[in-house]
């Protein structure tokens, strides 16, 4: 019961994020070549999610780490290039985060096709991870209407963290266990303080450091 509500949840959330992105990427305005190409890159992560759940629920497993590998590699490369060559933007923040949280998706679903005993093993804590990030994502459109897009670095480290994970135990066959219980830990905290964020900004904010930077800027000045 468990592994199907969470795949029928799972497909979902991606049917959704993938529908919003299209419309995000073309309604975009126009820029330079850099910015197409590099955004480029980011939605190829949305674009092959459908082709990763065709793989994986055809059971072609190899192509689908492989295909997936590259999906978390264009996460660690799009945002360091979009920086380096300076077309950030709020329509590329949104598109990233929308990348990752399919690819994040499309590797869970994975683990509960491949995996299903671990899935039972370690139900409660993907649970707890389930309300927690539905309490971020009911927060934030009760808030603001949308989505939050803050990037923090809890936010990167986590994401790291999960695609490490992930990656590693598609390609060795089984779950680390102590990198697992890392990443649930990190993004836990990623998680609560985002909640925490969405209460504290009245107004809907892209790419915030964190929960301390947001309280520093909001001391009164004049104050330690």
């Amino acid at each position: 019961m468990l592994l199907g509500q969470s795949l029928i949840f799972g497909c979902w959330l991606i049917s959704q994020v993938y529908n919003n992105s299209i419309i995000l990427f073309v309604n975009s305005p126009k820029h330079q070549l850099s910015y197409y190409v590099i955004n480029g890159i980011t939605l190829y992560r949305i674009v092959t999610a459908p082709l990763l759940l065709l793989l994986l629920f055809s059971g072609h497993y190899d192509l689908f780490k492989w295909l997936l590998g590259i999906s978390f590699f264009t996460d660690l490369i799009d945002g360091y290039l979009a920086r380096k060559f300076n077309v950030t933007s709020i329509m590329g923040t949104k598109l990233d985060s929308i990348g990752d949280d399919l690819t994040v998706a499309v590797a869970v679903i994975g683990l509960f096709v491949i995996f299903p005993d671990f899935i039972r093993q370690e139900k409660w804590v993907f649970i707890i991870l389930l309300v927690f990030f539905l309490l971020q994502t009911v927060s934030a459109f009760i808030r603001y209407g949308r989505m939050t897009n803050f990037h923090t670095w809890l936010a990167k480290t986590a994401a790291l963290l999960q695609g490490v994970f992930l990656q590693l135990t598609f390609f060795m066959g089984k779950p680390f266990l102590p990198l697992f219980y890392t990443a649930v830990t990190i993004t836990l905290l990623e998680l609560a303080e985002e909640i925490i964020l969405v209460y504290i900004l009245p107004v809907w904010e892209a790419n915030i450091k964190g929960l301390y930077w947001v309280l520093k800027r909001k001391k009164p000045a004049g104050t330690k």
